[in-house]
């Protein structure tokens, strides 16, 4: 080996030193960045979990606490002292939740597929309709009026699944990953005989799991969050969202406590207001938050829709 070589080879060596050296450092730096940003939000939820375990006078002399000093389930007693109730809750929530989410990608993914077909004539003309309703709206009383006079659907499940069943934001989302798919794939499968709705079942759909589960975890957190269509919409107990029943016991509670004042009595801290309220935080999310971890890999891949490729 001659000593150009020789000199070449250490140069490469020291080079390659050298950037292994700042790849851990950026490792080092990246993973410390990202571990103090979990933390943070990973807080105030051990804050509400500590926080609906403390007792209520505990709270009030001495505020929230990551860790509870003065330990108590009274919060938790009184939110499930009916469990019958919050049971039936509890099944509407998951079934509003999961019909609602299904037919919602089911709809969504549709329609973009039909809007994002170059030789669908009308797409220019829907996509117009659709982009004109997120500038304006009928209002609150003809939205309300259709819904109960026209549709029929008060005190109905569709009345809690119907309202969030379409949004032209995931539409548009969905839209613009449709036409990154080339259009070679649907042109190959005409051309073997396919018709669209085999294409779209076949093809379009297993080539969208990103983007389905990207705007499926969006939709079912909508659905799993909505108390104000039951508040419109529904009067009978049995078709009481989660949401709303934890609504309607806090508010009793608080008109339990004012009543109680105006009367002229002595409000003590027998009703655990501030507990209670962080009790249903934990209640109303824990849920949710156990479905997350099956659609995380689809859902950082579906973060990326409409990114610039370098």
């Amino acid at each position: 080996m001659s000593a150009t070589e020789l000199n070449a080879d250490k140069s490469f060596a020291k080079t390659s030193g050298v950037k292994k050296t700042d790849q851990k450092i950026f490792a080092a730096i990246g993973y410390g960045a990202l571990t103090i940003m979990a933390l943070l939000c990973l807080l105030p939820f051990l804050l509400v979990v500590s926080s609906s375990l403390t007792s209520e006078n505990r709270i009030i002399t001495a505020g929230y606490q990551f860790i509870p000093t003065d330990f108590s389930v009274e919060a938790y007693s009184i939110l499930f002292k009916y469990p019958t109730e919050m049971i039936q809750a509890y099944l509407v929530t998951i079934g509003v939740t999961i019909g609602g989410t299904l037919l919602g990608l089911f709809l969504t993914s549709m329609t973009s597929y039909a809007l994002s077909r170059r030789d669908f004539k009308w797409r220019n003309g829907f996509s117009f309709f659709f982009f004109f309703t997120t500038l304006f709206s009928g209002g609150l009383v003809p939205w309300y009026l259709l819904i109960v006079n026209y549709l029929h659907m008060k005190d109905t499940v569709l009345a809690l699944i119907v309202p969030l069943v379409l949004n032209v934001f995931y539409i548009i989302v969905m839209k613009s990953f449709l036409g990154g798919i080339p259009e070679a794939i649907v042109e190959s499968a005409k051309i073997d005989g396919a018709g669209d709705f085999r294409i779209y079942a076949q093809l379009i759909l297993p080539l969208s799991k990103p983007a389905l589960a990207t705007i499926g975890l969006f939709l079912a957190l909508a659905y799993w969050n909505d108390w104000y269509n039951a508040l419109l919409f529904v009067s009978d107990e049995k078709l009481m969202p989660l949401q709303y029943y934890l609504y309607k016991m806090l508010g009793n509670m608080d008109g339990m406590r004012k009543a109680m004042m105006g009367a002229g009595a002595v409000v003590t801290t027998a009703i655990p207001t501030e507990s209670l309220k962080m009790a249903m935080t934990v209640v109303a999310t824990g849920p949710i938050l156990l479905a997350y971890p099956f659609v995380q890999r689809y859902f950082v891949q579906g973060l990326t829709i409409g990114a610039v490729k370098g």
